[in-house]
């Protein structure tokens, strides 16, 4: 079942996506060579206690993971496309690393995510984060009443798939609001005019997810929540929510 939003209830979830943004920006500015994952994880908690909002990933347990979440952000590295769990690893030169952060304001959420290069990047690097931004950025676009949830996946396939990008076809975006992750479901690929209607008041996460080597396969590590490259090379996540208005797409995890 999808929940419309009214207009003061997405106002309410705007505040959970002004701490969302504010907390990508400070574990961003702390992220550098010789920062551990775990240390950027105690910046976005201390943030989220400071602005007296509650992490959304902490404790987390979906039905299909094997163990609560353990992190309130989602730090992924690399090779891994999502859910990476912040630890002892401490981030090195020409690293790629993804922030993932969740967050909520009397029971309303928001959720975005953002990569970015440590230090100098490659030319290859650079436009893997390009083309997600910009798959990002259509996707939003297509956020428009009239349109379908297939017009939004449509708009980031084409980003994606014009790059030469791998898009994992079981991971995607989400409905949000009273809880982090509601119907529908937001593949990042799919067909223009298909799939449910958009209307006021859905409020959406869209977040394309690109592979640098072109397969659209991933694998779970052994801690049962990193999900890895198929063929180990570098992936991209970037993320927002969106809420369906009647003058267009409305970010909410903006500053």
């Amino acid at each position: 079942m999808i929940e419309l939003k009214t207009a003061t209830e997405i106002d309410r979830m705007r505040e959970a996506g002004r701490v969302v943004a504010a907390t990508l920006e400070a574990v961003r500015r702390h992220a550098q060579a010789g920062v551990s994952l775990a240390e950027l994880d105690e910046v976005a908690r201390a943030m989220i206690e400071q602005a007296g909002a509650k992490p959304a990933f902490l404790h987390y347990w979906p039905n299909w993971a094997p163990s609560p979440f353990p992190g309130v952000i989602c730090t992924s590295v690399n090779d891994v496309v999502v859910h990476g769990i912040p630890g002892p690893y401490r981030l090195a030169e020409g690293d790629v690393v993804s922030i993932d952060c969740g967050a909520s304001v009397d029971g309303w959420h928001g959720d975005a995510a953002v990569t970015f290069p440590i230090g100098p990047s490659t030319q290859q690097d650079r436009m893997l984060l390009e083309t997600t931004q910009a798959a990002l950025q259509d996707g939003i676009a297509a956020a428009v009443p009239g349109n379908r949830i297939g017009d939004v996946s449509r708009a980031i396939g084409v980003v994606g798939r014009s790059g030469g990008y791998g898009i994992p076809d079981l991971l995607g975006g989400h409905g949000i609001g009273r809880r982090m992750h509601e119907a529908p479901f937001v593949p990042n690929d799919g067909r223009a005019g298909q799939g449910t209607p958009l209307r006021p008041g859905m409020v959406l996460a869209i977040e394309p997810m690109l592979l640098t080597g072109g397969r659209d396969s991933f694998e779970y590590a052994a801690d049962g929540w990193s999900l890895h490259t198929g063929d180990g090379t570098r992936s991209a996540h970037m993320e927002h929510t969106v809420a369906i208005t009647e003058h267009g797409p409305r970010v909410l995890t903006i500053a």
